[in-house]
């Protein structure tokens, strides 16, 4: 199994949980945060969501035009964002050849370069982004009135057995 090939299966797994934790918000509960400074939770929600347009932008094109945008007024809407972005990422990737996987591909923001790598090396560090806002978002959940999902393993709400 070479890099990227493990890059699909780790999306795969990933995937799944992201799914579980965001569905695990309560409805009218985007506008929870546990500090003034934290963002709410639809807008890491929502981040999660705008970060797999991106993974697909520089899957499909080698560069992403990073606009932060407010989240959608419910928390369905946002799933069901990430859900049709996160869905196709795992099978764009298994597409990938070794030569485009080692190309440079492009993270713009107002039309400014302002990131450039590998587009392997690209897609791991936004996996590894996106985990650390699922984290975060995994501490709203029981504030919120939510069940946190078993995630790497068995939470107090969710054995992970079924």
């Amino acid at each position: 199994m070479n890099l990227r090939e493990f890059y699909v299966a780790r999306w795969k797994d990933e995937g799944a949980t992201f799914i579980k934790v965001l569905e695990s918000m309560p409805e009218g509960q985007g506008g929870y945060r546990p500090h003034e400074r934290s963002r709410s939770a639809a807008e890491l929600a929502w981040t999660l969501a705008q970060e797999t347009q991106a993974v697909l932008a520089l899957i499909e094109r080698g560069v992403c035009e990073w606009e932060e945008t407010p989240p959608p007024s419910t928390i369905r809407e946002i799933v069901e964002s990430y859900r049709a972005s996160q869905a196709t990422i795992a099978e764009r990737a298994e597409r990938i050849d070794n030569v485009a996987w080692k190309k440079p591909a492009q993270l713009m923001t107002g039309g400014q370069v302002v990131w450039e790598q590998p587009l392997g090396e690209m897609l791991w560090y936004l996996l590894f982004d996106a985990i650390h806002h699922r984290g975060q978002l995994s501490t709203y959940l029981r504030p919120m009135g939510g069940k946190v999902p078993a995630i790497y393993g068995p939470s107090a709400d969710d054995s992970g057995q079924g």
